[in-house]
């Protein structure tokens, strides 16, 4: 499939990710990250655990967006999510992410109707995140690396973003942070 233009890699990148700690808070709270240091800590092991967890179903629905495939996939990732916060959690983000990619991207009615069919369907699909963008990349065109990499990038960028927000960094060391992990986070990608 063709590599989408800037206009649609940036708009799955910049538009579909929702706002999410990944954890943060709960870690700040514990006390298990208190310095720019744990957080450089907490964010490569994020991003090992978005690697190895997430990335294959993302990759599956990117390489096979149908409907099947991702309904198929998503009840995988569901059986695989041991912990009910972080089930419902990917659930909603997932959902909500369909919801709106369904809307804005009108030029794919085949999502819409994907969504419209699982709503209406006897079996249970959950709408998982990584399946669900995963799909959205593949329907869009775009290539299994460059929807990793995007994965990768939204996970980042949110765990960064919720730092910011608590008053762990500010700008300008999220901006020397973010630019530290990003290699890793290729490495981690390549894995």
């Amino acid at each position: 499939m063709a590599t989408p233009g800037f206009h649609s890699s940036y708009s799955i990148q910049v538009g579909i990710g929702f706002a999410h700690s990944f954890g943060l808070e709960a870690a700040i709270q514990a006390r298990l990250v208190s310095n720019p240091d744990d957080l450089k800590t907490f964010i490569v092991h994020l991003l090992d655990n978005t690697g190895s967890l997430f990335l294959p179903f993302v990759y599956s629905t990117t390489m096979n967006p149908t409907l099947e495939n991702w309904q198929a996939v998503d009840c995988i990732l569901d059986a695989t999510l041991t912990n009910e916060v972080g089930r419902k959690a990917s659930a909603s983000q997932g959902y909500s992410l369909m919801r709106v990619v369904a809307s804005v991207f009108t030029q794919l009615p085949s999502l819409k109707f994907m969504r419209d069919v699982s709503i209406a369907s006897l079996r249970v699909v959950c709408f998982h995140h990584a399946p669900v963008f995963g799909l959205i990349c593949g329907l869009l065109g775009m290539d299994s690396g460059t929807s990793q990499r995007a994965y990768l990038f939204m996970t980042m960028r949110d765990v960064i973003s919720a730092a910011t927000r608590l008053n762990l960094v500010g700008p300008m060391g999220v901006a020397v942070l973010q630019h530290r992990v990003a290699p890793l986070a290729e490495g981690m990608f390549k894995k």
